[in-house]
C-alpha cells in the first residue's frame, strides 16, 4: 500500500464541481475487540453535468477493506491507493456506494480514540475527525464543502451510552442511533461511547447536557452548576446577537480524555479536554478560560457549524470569530468581566511571537495548498491575531455595524458554505466604511507593527504627541494620559484624558501639560507592539502597579515582553534603545507584582518570567540568582495571602515557589506534611507538582514515585508519574524515558507529553548532552511513524529547549536542511529553532 495523500485544493474543487452528496449511513460497531471496530458506510451522492463517465474517489483509511460496492456493482478492495478508493466510469445521475471495513482505533487523538481509565478500568470511545481524520472512522468525500446529512447508528457494549450530535436513543436490538443531522461537513461528525456519567436538563425547550467519565463524576457535580449557568447564559446572550437560531436539536458537552485541543465544536456534541473537570484546586482566571472555552464553541455553532468555510484557508474565520466572539461574549453575559485582560496578557503574546518568526503567515493566507499546509495554520495568528484583527475592525466599524454584517452573512449561507471574500461582502453591505480595503491591510500582511510616541513641547508650555508607525495597517486606538496622583504616596497613577487616535495621523495631537506616562493602545483595541518616551519609561519603573486599570497595566507588560525579546530580534532596526535586559524584567516583576490584583496579570508574568527568562533567556551563570529572585517574589505572595482572601493569588504563587525552587527542603516538607503551612492541602495536582520539582533536584527516587502512583492511580496521576520518572536525574531513567518516546511506540498522546515535559531540564545539562544530538533523527523517524498529532508534541514537548547554544542550533538547522521531516515536525522545529536563536541573541545582548 502506498502514502497516504493529502487532499489539494485543487482536487477539492475539482469534486465539488462534479458531485453533490446528499446522505451518509454510517454503522459503527464498537463491541468488535480492543483494537479494531467496524464501519459500514453508505454514500448518496449525484454527479452532475451531462458527461457520459467521470472520475474521482472516496478517502478511507481502513484497517481491513472488506466490500465496496458502487450502485450494487462490487469493486475490487485492493484497488485502495493509500487512503484513496478510485471511482471509474461514473455517470451523470444518482448513485450509491457501500464500503464495509474494520478501522483501527487510535491512542494519538485522531480518529477514534480508545482510551481505558486507570482508575476503574472502564472504556471510552470518542472521535476526533478534524480537517481529514474522518478517514479514520468512516469512508467519506473528505472535505468540507461537500455537506450532507448523516444518519448514524452504533452497536456498543451494554453498559455504555452513545452520544452524537444529535439526540439518541436506544433501540431494542441493543444499537442507537442517532437522530438526523443537518447539512453539515464531514469533519464535524462526532460520536461519544462510554459509560458515561451524564447530567441532562433542558433549556428554552432544547436538551442540554454535561458529561464525563465515571471516575471524574463527583467533580463534575461539584461544578455542574457553574458549567451549565454559564452556557445557558451564553445560549441566551448568542440569541440577542444572532438573528438566526440555534441550528441544532441538543447541545452537549462531553469532556473526554486525552484530548489533542482545548476542545472541538461538533455541532451539537462538543467534545472537551477533560483537565476541564477539575480534581484539584483551580484559580478563578482557570475557571474564566474553561467558561472562554465554551463561549467559543458555542460561537462556532453558528461561524463554523451553520455556515462552514468553502477551503481550509479560511480556517481563521472560524477560529477568529469564535476566539473573538468567545472573549466578549463572556465578559457580556457572565461574572467574569476582565476577560480581556487574560487576552491580552496571556493569549495575545501567543500570536505576537507566532507573527515574528519566519513561518509567520497572514491571518487570510491565500495559499494553502493542502490539507497538510492548512493544518499548520492552526497557531497563534489565525486564533490570537485573529480575533485581535476583528477587536480592532469592531472599534473600528462599531459593534452594531458588524454584527448586522454578521447577521447577513448567517442568512446568505445557512447550513452551507462561504470565503471570506463572502464575509468581506456582508460586512461591507452594513456599512459606508472600505471593508474590503481594511481586510487587505489587516488580513492579507504579516508581521507585527510598532507604534512610538514623541511628545514635542511648544512655545506655550503644551506639548503634542506624534506616533512613529513602523508597519502598514492603519489603528484605532486610544492613548492614556496619566498624571501622579500628588495625594498619594503609594505611587498610583490617575487617568487625566483617554484619547481616540486613527493611525497614521494627519495631525499633532494636543496632550496639553506633559503626563507621568503617556501609553499608547491603552485599552488594547489594536494589535502591536507599543513602546515609551523616555519620560514614559521611567514612569512605568516606579509606578507600573499604580495604574489603576488591569488591562492597561496587561498593555505596559506585554510592552516590557517585548523589551526584552526584541533584544533577540534577528530584524534591524526593530529593537527598542536601549533593550531591556532579562534581569531587569525580573526586578520589575520582584517589584510589582507583590501588588497586583489581577490574578491573570500574576500568572501571565510570571509563566514568562519562569519559562522563558530564567529557564532560557538567562545564562547558566545568571540562573541561580534569577531563581533567587522569584522564589523571593513568590515568598511575598504567600505572605501577602495569609489571611485567605485571595486562595487564587496564594495557590499561584505557591506553584510557582515550587516550580523554582533550588533547594528540595521547604517544598520536601509540605509533602510530608501534605499542606502548605497557612494552606492549601496539597491536593493530587499539588502533590505531583512537587514530586516533579524533587525529582529533577534529585531529591526523591524511583519508590517513591511509584507509592505516589499507588496513592493516586488516576490518569492525570498516571502522567504525573511518568513526568516524574522522566525527571530524575539518573543515567538509567533517561534512557527508559527516551525509549519511551521514541522507540517503543506504546506511550498514548497525552503520556508522550508528560513524558517529554519531564525530560529536559536545565539543571541537567550535563547528563543530557547526548540526547541533544540524538534528537533530531528520532525525532524525524517517529513522525514519520505515528503521524501529526505525535510529530507536534515532538517538536513541542521533547524538543531540547533548554539547550540554548550555537551546537544545537547548528544541528537544528542541519535537519531541517538534510532530513525528510513530515510538514507538522518541519513546522514546530522551525519555530523552535528560531526561538533557540533569539534566546542566543538575548543573551549576547
Amino acid at each position: 500500500m502506498s502514502l497516504m495523500s493529502v487532499l489539494t485544493r485543487d482536487e477539492a474543487h475539482a469534486r465539488a464541481r462534479l458531485l453533490e452528496v446528499h446522505r451518509y449511513e454510517i454503522a459503527l460497531d464498537l463491541t468488535r475487540g480492543d483494537e479494531t471496530f467496524d464501519s459500514r458506510t453508505v454514500i448518496h451522492f449525484t454527479v452532475r453535468g451531462k458527461k457520459k463517465a467521470a472520475d474521482t474517489f472516496v478517502e478511507l483509511k481502513p484497517a481491513e477493506l472488506r466490500s465496496v460496492t458502487l450502485d450494487g456493482e462490487p469493486l475490487d478492495p485492493g484497488t485502495l491507493d493509500g487512503n484513496r478508493l478510485t471511482l471509474k466510469g461514473l455517470t451523470a445521475g444518482t448513485h450509491e456506494l457501500r464500503v464495509d471495513a474494520a478501522m483501527r482505533y487510535s491512542r494519538t487523538g485522531e480518529g477514534m480514540h480508545r482510551f481505558t481509565d486507570p482508575t476503574d478500568g472502564e472504556t471510552y470511545v470518542y472521535t476526533q475527525l478534524f480537517m481529514d481524520d474522518v478517514q479514520r472512522v468512516f469512508a467519506a468525500f473528505d472535505q468540507p464543502d461537500l455537506k450532507a446529512v448523516f444518519d448514524l447508528t452504533v452497536t456498543a457494549p451494554e453498559n455504555w451510552t452513545v452520544l452524537a450530535n444529535g439526540t439518541t436513543e436506544q433501540h431494542e436490538d441493543g444499537t442507537w442511533h442517532a437522530a438526523t443531522t443537518p447539512l453539515i461537513s464531514t469533519y464535524l461528525v462526532a460520536v461519544a461511547a462510554g459509560p458515561w456519567h451524564s447530567i441532562r436538563t433542558e433549556h428554552r425547550g432544547l436538551p442540554f447536557g454535561i458529561h464525563c467519565r465515571r471516575s471524574l463524576g463527583p467533580y463534575l457535580d461539584t461544578d455542574a452548576d457553574e458549567i451549565l449557568d454559564i452556557t445557558r447564559a451564553l445560549y441566551d446572550r448568542y440569541h440577542e446577537k444572532f438573528e438566526e437560531p440555534y441550528p441544532f436539536d441538543s447541545y452537549d458537552q462531553a469532556f473526554v480524555p486525552e484530548f489533542n485541543a482545548g476542545a472541538m465544536e461538533n455541532p451539537g456534541l462538543v467534545t472537551f479536554r477533560d483537565e476541564f473537570v477539575y480534581r484539584s484546586a483551580v484559580t478563578d482566571t482557570e475557571r474564566q478560560t474553561r467558561a472562554m472555552v465554551i463561549a467559543h464553541e458555542m460561537a462556532h455553532m453558528w461561524f463554523g457549524d451553520l455556515v462552514t468555510l468553502k477551503w481550509w484557508d479560511d480556517i481563521w474565520l472560524n477560529e477568529s470569530f469564535a476566539e473573538y466572539m468567545g472573549y466578549q461574549t463572556l465578559v457580556e453575559a457572565t461574572r467574569f468581566k476582565d476577560t480581556w485582560v487574560d487576552f491580552g496578557i496571556a493569549r495575545k503574546a501567543w500570536g505576537y511571537d507566532a507573527d515574528q518568526r519566519p513561518s509567520t503567515h497572514p491571518v487570510a493566507p491565500e495559499n494553502v495548498d493542502d490539507t497538510a499546509a492548512a493544518l499548520l495554520n492552526f497557531d497563534g495568528i489565525s486564533y490570537a491575531k485573529g480575533a485581535s484583527a476583528l477587536r480592532q475592525l469592531v472599534a473600528w466599524l462599531g459593534e452594531k455595524d458588524f454584527l448586522a454584517g454578521i447577521n447577513a452573512h448567517f442568512t446568505r449561507h445557512r447550513f452551507g458554505n462561504a470565503t471570506l471574500a463572502d464575509f468581506i461582502d456582508n460586512l461591507a453591505g452594513a456599512t459606508e466604511r472600505d471593508v474590503h480595503a481594511w481586510a487587505d491591510a489587516w488580513l492579507r500582511t504579516t508581521g507585527v507593527d510598532t507604534l512610538t510616541p514623541k511628545v514635542t513641547r511648544g512655545a506655550d508650555g503644551t506639548h503634542t504627541l506624534t506616533v512613529a508607525h513602523s508597519g502598514s495597517r492603519p489603528h484605532h486606538i486610544a492613548v492614556g494620559i496619566y498624571d501622579q496622583d500628588l495625594g498619594d504616596d503609594q505611587g498610583h497613577l490617575t487617568l487625566r484624558d483617554r484619547v481616540a487616535l486613527d493611525i497614521p495621523q494627519t495631525t499633532d495631537q494636543p496632550i496639553g501639560k506633559r503626563p507621568a506616562l503617556l501609553l499608547l493602545n491603552d485599552g488594547d483595541l489594536t494589535y502591536a507592539k507599543v513602546r515609551f518616551d523616555p519620560d514614559s519609561a521611567i514612569a512605568v519603573t516606579g509606578h507600573l502597579c499604580g495604574l489603576p486599570d488591569p488591562l492597561t497595566r496587561a498593555v505596559v507588560w506585554n510592552a516590557l515582553r517585548d523589551a526584552v525579546r526584541d533584544a533577540g530580534s534577528a530584524v534591524q532596526g526593530t529593537t527598542p534603545e536601549p533593550p531591556m535586559p532579562p534581569t531587569a524584567y525580573l526586578e520589575a516583576a520582584r517589584t510589582h507584582l507583590p501588588r497586583e490584583t489581577d490574578l491573570a496579570i500574576v500568572q501571565g508574568v510570571l509563566a514568562f518570567a519562569t519559562t522563558q527568562i530564567a529557564d532560557r533567556y538567562l545564562t547558566p551563570e545568571q540562573r541561580p540568582a534569577g531563581l533567587a529572585t522569584l522564589t523571593s517574589l513568590c515568598r511575598d505572595l504567600i505572605r501577602r495571602t495569609e489571611d485567605g482572601d485571595n486562595p487564587g493569588l496564594r495557590l499561584t504563587a505557591v506553584r510557582h515557589f515550587i516550580d523554582v525552587a533550588a533547594h528540595p527542603e521547604t517544598i520536601a516538607a509540605w509533602l510530608a506534611e501534605g499542606t502548605v503551612p497557612g494552606g492549601p492541602e496539597l491536593d493530587p495536582e499539588l502533590r505531583w507538582r512537587v514530586l516533579g520539582r524533587l525529582a529533577v533536584l534529585g531529591a526523591v527516587d524511583a519508590d517513591t514515585i511509584t507509592g505516589e502512583l499507588e496513592r493516586d492511580p488516576s490518569a492525570s496521576g498516571q502522567e504525573g508519574a511518568a513526568r516524574c520518572r522522566a525527571a530524575l536525574p539518573d543515567p538509567e531513567a533517561k534512557r527508559a524515558a527516551w525509549e519511551a518516546m521514541f522507540t517503543t511506540d506504546d506511550l498514548s498522546n497525552y503520556l508522550f507529553t508528560a513524558t517529554a515535559q519531564g525530560f529536559w531540564q536545565p539543571e541537567q545539562a550535563e547528563l543530557l548532552t547526548e540526547y541533544v544530538e540524538r534528537y533530531w533523527a528520532d525525532a524525524v523517524a517517529l513522525a514519520a511513524r505515528r503521524g501529526p498529532a505525535i510529530a507536534e508534541a515532538a517538536g513541542r514537548w521533547a524538543f531540547p529547549v533548554y539547550a540554548v547554544d550555537q551546537q544545537t542550533l547548528d544541528l537544528g538547522e542541519r535537519c531541517l536542511r538534510d532530513g525528510e521531516l513530515i510538514p507538522a515536525l518541519r513546522r514546530k522545529l522551525v519555530d523552535q529553532l528560531d526561538d533557540l536563536a533569539r534566546a542566543l541573541r538575548v543573551r549576547e545582548a
